[in-house]
């Protein structure tokens, strides 16, 4: 498996199990397979609501001498409703008791985005909090000090754009040290990838294989659909491979890191295996000519009527 390095010289493997979506009863069981079959690294976040089950996998795995906690990479998310500085400590701690750790690797802002205290998801404009009132270096702050306790190993953040990043690294004691994106060959966002390489800011992508089993309210019926797309499709062809390994070993190739979810065993065995695939200049130079900017996660639900927050002010354009 291959690995991106963070400063200090800690690896994460590029690819990792996405737990989004996945469902209880399946994700328990996802995670005890893809375990034993070679995963290591295993993204989640409070928000998904299946940290607990994901605990328990864990706890599992370790009882049965599968695996020992220092061997595994585990990232989970602060929340957009415990973006206080003094709220950051008692949600990682949540997080860490629901997946029965001691420590995360790594621990992001979720997103750039700040809710009233108990809100899960906005349903009117007062549901949220202002950047002026809240700013992002108040709650990096807080990020800060849960790191310097050694609650997690690293700390960064998600679906941050380049402006977003510079306003949290100015006067920071701990620059970000990674950025999770939505990532796959319709979004490359080359721009802010180059940005976070140069900074030593390590990149996953998650929605790598174009989430088509996102929820429903982000589905549009002219969406174009990723694993159906003809110059994926002929390259699988020559490969003798999935779509999905292409669009995974695509990843991996620029190198970043991806975190595709699958609850079946056989697409969970293809995902881990897809680093090992080589794309020739041509196969990437046909893949960089099909970037859309097209989003499958498009902030909708954050730049809704009378929100403070904008598309423009989540994605810099």
């Amino acid at each position: 498996m291959k690995h991106l390095n963070f400063r200090n010289g800690d690896q994460m493997p590029a690819i990792g199990l996405g737990t989004w979506k996945a469902a209880p009863g399946d994700v328990y069981k996802a995670v005890r397979e893809a375990i034993k079959i070679g995963y290591r690294h295993f993204d989640c976040a409070h928000i998904y609501g299946n940290e607990d089950e994901i605990g328990t996998a864990f706890a599992d795995a370790f009882k049965a001498g599968e695996i020992k906690r220092e061997e595994l990479w585990v990232t989970s998310k602060l929340w957009n409703n415990s973006h206080r500085k003094d709220q950051v400590e008692p949600a990682l701690k949540v997080t860490l008791k629901n997946l029965q750790l001691d420590y995360l690797d790594l621990y992001l802002i979720h997103w750039p985005v700040a809710l009233q205290e108990g809100i899960g998801f906005p349903a009117s404009p007062a549901d949220f909090i202002p950047i002026d009132q809240l700013p992002l270096t108040v709650t990096w702050s807080g990020m800060e000090a849960v790191a310097k306790q050694g609650l997690t190993k690293h700390i960064g953040v998600s679906n941050f754009n380049i402006k977003n990043l510079k306003v949290i690294s100015e006067g920071a004691t701990i620059i970000p040290e990674a950025n999770q994106l939505e990532l796959h060959p319709y979004l490359q966002q080359n721009e802010l990838v180059d940005y976070c390489k140069k900074n030593e800011i390590v990149v996953t992508g998650y929605s790598p294989l174009g989430s088509s089993d996102r929820p429903a309210r982000l589905i549009k019926e002219s969406d174009p659909t990723l694993l159906e797309n003809e110059v994926i499709k002929q390259i699988a062809a020559t490969k003798n491979c999935s779509p999905a390994q292409v669009l995974l070993s695509w990843a991996v190739t620029r190198g970043t890191s991806a975190i595709p979810k699958s609850v079946n065993p056989k697409r969970l065995k293809e995902n881990l295996e897809s680093a090992a695939i080589e794309l020739s200049t041509d196969d990437l130079k046909r893949i960089a000519d099909l970037d859309l900017n097209f989003r499958y996660i498009n902030g909708e639900t954050w730049a809704s009527p009378g929100s403070p927050y904008t598309l423009e002010y989540l994605w810099g354009k």
